[in-house]
């Protein structure tokens, strides 16, 4: 049984991480002036470098607490763990240089400080992992185990049991369910429901329970109060799993109404008009140096369509982008010449006759799509987003597919998080909008940088292409 040893552990954390920012900052210090690998002058004398660390190894250790570096590492990933040193450390750096500028101390080695940047972050990370590696490994064996037991049958509850029983090493066993509607003794992957709601009452005296994981369904929330006043009452470890996480996104945004709650169903980062304002920046800067560069190309590829088949070299369709409004998509045409409803057909599938010979090569390497950045450039699209649809899917998909027009809350793109992940061409479009989803609430700017690069090795040339 684990009585509350995240706060033990989260102490001799502190006093490992104590140890590691003081060494870092040695070895950084060591580096510098004592390995002969960097050349420096002499500054100041080595007694005030080593005094600076009575206010770097708190300060640091309170960042790496504002920086949530304190948190249970039961489910906690290492990607956001590395995020967060990363974070912190930064913030450590640029404080220090503001404060050796403020109080004018141009002798102390800035160099030293950037030295002792990268070792902290490489040290945190390595030391971190080793503790991660530790916890793991006495978790399968059966220690440092926490036990929970679920009080609803749900959804939300079976998810939950799936995660438990696929990550072994986050130390979870789950006793069993509590529910009212679902018949004592119901076996869902091992975990049994041992009896009705109200025999919480009798379990949570006799103290053998870490954590309690409330999770009702929709149609007994009115429980909830109830269940949650029952469990706090008792001091065991409570915890909320929504049944409603097909509603409601992963990462609600929040907000205060003067002490009312609210929740917002869906938070999209890019209606902040920083973040779409830098975006947009972007969008004109990467679209005009393309312009430039692809240029010969363009006059190359236009020249090839020209004389391959009749026909104009650039092929215009409607297309629907930012709130519903239709816009002229640009593309190099790679069909022959057809009729009004002959290209409103269908999708393009493999082996499509309609496609010329040089469309085959321009639709398997996407290079059709590059005039494409004209319409960035004049604000009709964007280099990263999801791929705008004619009008008719469009009015055709929104009906299908519930949550379909939430893709144009945002600009259309030439790339996406789904055409790098393969879904384009004559694939699921309900797949396609899951992704498109995910990367309108999750949009960073470091995201669309991902997405662009990954589109070099995934994006121009795909199975899917044709």
């Amino acid at each position: 049984m684990i009585k509350d040893n995240q706060s033990l552990f989260n102490r001799l954390h502190v006093l490992i991480d104590a140890l590691i920012i003081a060494g870092a900052y040695a070895l950084a210090w060591y580096f510098k002036f004592k390995s002969g690998l960097v050349s420096y002058s002499i500054g100041l004398p080595t007694k005030y470098y080593f005094k600076a660390l009575y206010y770097i190894v708190p300060g640091y250790l309170f960042l790496y607490y504002q920086f949530n570096l304190y948190n249970s590492k039961r489910a906690s990933g290492r990607k956001r763990e590395l995020f967060n040193i990363i974070k912190a450390n930064t913030v450590g750096l640029v404080a220090i240089v503001v404060v050796l500028y403020i109080i004018n101390q141009p002798h102390f080695s800035r160099e030293m400080i950037l030295i002792f940047w990268a070792f902290n972050i490489f040290l945190e990370t390595f030391i971190r992992n080793i503790i991660r590696y530790i916890l793991m490994f006495f978790r399968r064996r059966g220690y440092n185990i926490k036990y929970v037991l679920l009080v609803g049958y749900s959804k939300s509850a079976e998810t939950y049991i799936n995660k438990i029983r696929l990550n072994p090493q986050w130390g979870y066993v789950i006793r069993g369910i509590l529910d009212d509607k679902v018949e004592r003794g119901t076996m869902y992957k091992g975990v049994k429901v041992l009896g009705k709601i109200d025999n919480l009452s009798i379990i949570l005296p006799e103290n053998k329970l870490d954590e309690i994981a409330i999770t009702l369904s929709l149609s007994e929330y009115g429980r909830l109060e109830e269940i949650v006043a029952m469990c706090e009452k008792s001091g065991v470890h409570t915890k909320f799993i929504p049944d409603y996480s097909k509603i409601i996104p992963n990462k609600p945004y929040t907000e205060d109404v003067q002490g009312l709650p609210v929740i917002n169903i869906r938070h999209v980062p890019l209606t902040n008009t920083l973040n779409a304002v830098a975006k947009r920046i972007v969008d004109m800067v990467g679209s005009f140096f393309a312009i430039v560069i692809t240029l010969p190309l363009m006059l190359a590829i236009a020249l090839l369509v020209k004389l391959s088949s009749k026909g104009p070299v650039l092929f215009k369709q409607e297309r629907v982008g930012l709130h519903n409004q239709p816009f002229m998509m640009f593309k190099f045409r790679t069909m022959y010449l057809q009729t009004e409803k002959e290209e409103m057909e269908g999708w393009t599938t493999k082996d499509d006759p309609r496609v010329t010979p040089i469309g085959k090569l321009l639709r398997k390497t996407s290079l059709d799509e590059i005039p494409q950045f004209f319409n960035i450039l004049t604000g009709k699209m964007s280099l990263v987003g999801p791929r705008p649809e004619r009008t008719n899917f469009v009015e055709q998909f929104q009906e299908e597919i519930p949550r379909y027009n939430i893709k144009h809350q945002v600009r259309p793109g030439l790339t996406g998080w789904a055409q790098i992940n393969g879904l384009r061409g004559d694939t699921s479009i309900e797949k396609r909008i899951e992704y498109d989803l995910y990367y309108i609430e999750n949009w960073t700017m470091s995201f669309d940088f991902k997405i662009m690069f990954l589109t070099i090795f995934r994006g121009f040339i795909n199975e899917n292409a044709y």
